[in-house]
Formats: C-alpha cells, sequence, structure tokens
C-alpha cells in the first residue's frame, strides 16, 4: 500500500513548453485527458503545450488551461501506476487551486477546464486594459513589506514562503516601490509578467468569473481542499465559489496554506506540474519535509518507488 499524501498543483508560471508530450505517449490514462481538453475548448491546447512557442504558451489564457490538463494528467498517470493511491488532501498555487478541485471531484474535467479557460481569458483582458507589474520582495519582514506596499498603494498578491512576498499593482506604483523599497534596505525584483496578478486590477476579471462559477455544479470535495484565500479547507458549494472568486484579486496565502497542511499532520507532498517550484517553496517552509514532483515519465517513475516503499 502507498503513502498518504497531499497533492499540490503549480499556478502560471510553472509552464514549459514540451510539457504532457512524454507523459501522453507513456500513459493511456494523460493521453486521454489531453485528447479530451483539444474537444473541450475547440483547438489543439496539446500543440500549444508540446510546441509552442513559448510566447504562446505563455499567454494567461492558454497557460492556465495547460497548467490544468497537465496537472490532471500527472495524476491520471499517477493512478494508473498506484491505484491505491490515498489522497489525504489537495492545494494548488492561485490557477493550480482549479486543478486541486478537479481532482476531488468538485466538478468535472470538462467543467474545470472550461472555467480555468474562461479565467484565463477574463485575466488575459484585465492585462490587457491595464499597466501592471509585480514585484518579489525577497528576505523582507512582513510588517515592513506591508508597510511599504500601503506607502506605494499596490497589493499583497503572495505569500510563497517566508521572507518571500510579491506586491502587485500598476507599472508605475511597482517602479516606486522598488525604488523606496531600495531606500529602506529591503530587496526587491520585478517579475517578467504581463499584468498585476492578484490586485485590483483584476476586478473585471473578478466580476465575469463570478457570473461563470454561478453557472456550474459543484460537488462536495472527496477530500479536504486548501483555498488560498483563507489557508484552510472550503467544502460548501456558496464557499468554493466565492473563494473561487474573490482569490483573483485577493492574496494567496501559500505559505499559511502549507503550515497549515503540516500542522493538520500531513507529512508526504506530491507536486504534480512541470518546474518542481512547489517542492522547493515547501522546502523553505518547512525543512525536510518528504515532497516529490512529478511532470513526466522519469520523475513519475521515481515517485512511484518512493511512495510505494
Amino acid at each position: 500500500m502507498s503513502k498518504k499524501v497531499v497533492l499540490l498543483f503549480s499556478g502560471q508560471g510553472a509552464q514549459a513548453v514540451g510539457m504532457g508530450q512524454e507523459l501522453a505517449s507513456a500513459s493511456s490514462g494523460a493521453r486521454h485527458l489531453l485528447e479530451q481538453a483539444d474537444d473541450v475548448l475547440g483547438f489543439s491546447l496539446t500543440k500549444v503545450m508540446f510546441e509552442g512557442p513559448m510566447e504562446e504558451l505563455t499567454r494567461t489564457s492558454r497557460c492556465q488551461p495547460a497548467l490544468y490538463a497537465h496537472g490532471l494528467a500527472c495524476l491520471a498517470a499517477l493512478k494508473e501506476m498506484l491505484p491505491d493511491l490515498q489522497i489525504t488532501a489537495a492545494a494548488g498555487l492561485s490557477l493550480g487551486e482549479f486543478t486541486a478541485h478537479a481532482a476531488a471531484g468538485t466538478f468535472g474535467f470538462a467543467d474545470g477546464l472550461k472555467l480555468v479557460a474562461r479565467r484565463g481569458l477574463f485575466m488575459e483582458e484585465a492585462c490587457e486594459a491595464t499597466h501592471g507589474s509585480m514585484i518579489a520582495m525577497l528576505g523582507g519582514e512582513e510588517a515592513a513589506v506591508r508597510q511599504l506596499a500601503a506607502d506605494c498603494d499596490v497589493d499583497m498578491a503572495n505569500f510563497n514562503t517566508p521572507g518571500q512576498i510579491v506586491l502587485s499593482g500598476s507599472k508605475e506604483n511597482i517602479v516606486k516601490t522598488a525604488a523606496l523599497a531600495k531606500e529602506r534596505g529591503l530587496r526587491g525584483k520585478e517579475l517578467p509578467v504581463a499584468g498585476a496578478y492578484h490586485s485590483r486590477l483584476m476586478i473585471s476579471a473578478q466580476e465575469k468569473l463570478r457570473a461563470e462559477l454561478a453557472g456550474v455544479a459543484l460537488s462536495v470535495p472527496a477530500f479536504p481542499v486548501v483555498c488560498n484565500l483563507e489557508a484552510q479547507p472550503v467544502a460548501d458549494a456558496a464557499g468554493i465559489r466565492r473563494t473561487l472568486e474573490l482569490q483573483v484579486t485577493g492574496s494567496v496565502r501559500w505559505a499559511q496554506s502549507m503550515e497549515y497542511l503540516l500542522a493538520e499532520g500531513h507529512d508526504c507532498f506530491l507536486e504534480l506540474g512541470p518546474g518542481g517550484q512547489l517542492a522547493g517553496m515547501l522546502g523553505r517552509i518547512r525543512k525536510g519535509v518528504e515532497v516529490h514532483s512529478v511532470s513526466d515519465p522519469a520523475s513519475l517513475e521515481k515517485a512511484v518507488a518512493a511512495l510505494a516503499s
């Protein structure tokens, strides 16, 4: 019998050209899901995933459904190899929260894919209508970063790890943030993003997503799904709709979400998605915690061997 695991699903920024291609060749379950994604969307998402170019894959309207489909394809391949896999909880970084809910059966693959594709389109439109950016603050105390955000009129977008908080807002205010941070002895790194995600500049996307969420039937998740907004599980349909909607402009409390899961006694985590970024962040939140990353057949075999031991 395999270990009990918490599933973690990647967010925007983890995408890579070629994602899912080897997995589709090696796993019939993964291949079926990816073919279904093309049918549901009415265009070849897999062509963008497998062949790129990176500029196209990085578009918010392409990147979000690609990561959703890839994460669930990884899970399908994993279940083929470990049919007795015991999943005790799940979480996903921003977009990945939708993937986590699909894994838990809150909504079906196709319904979730349509939701994510619309979310990505709405956020892309919001980026084009505004002039936003984001900056990662590295190593500063939270109180000092909060004060900096208030003084520069930007929003607290991501609490990724202790010592890594991302701020989001207008390009003008992010430039101001970078300059003021330097004056105050804080280290900031502006991020190469298309807009100000998880900030008030995404309000138009949030409002459009609310209408989409209202039309989707939701089931009680088969296992707890920790929401980004509150860093704790939410299980009722109204709560799931509310937190998925407000997450668009709200803070991603990833560090707090992982701390919640660790405090609940979960000790084995499985990242499903490219890049290994979530495993790296978890290692900074809790040194030595068991975490495996799955993105292709080689990493899948390695994770299965570890989980089955």
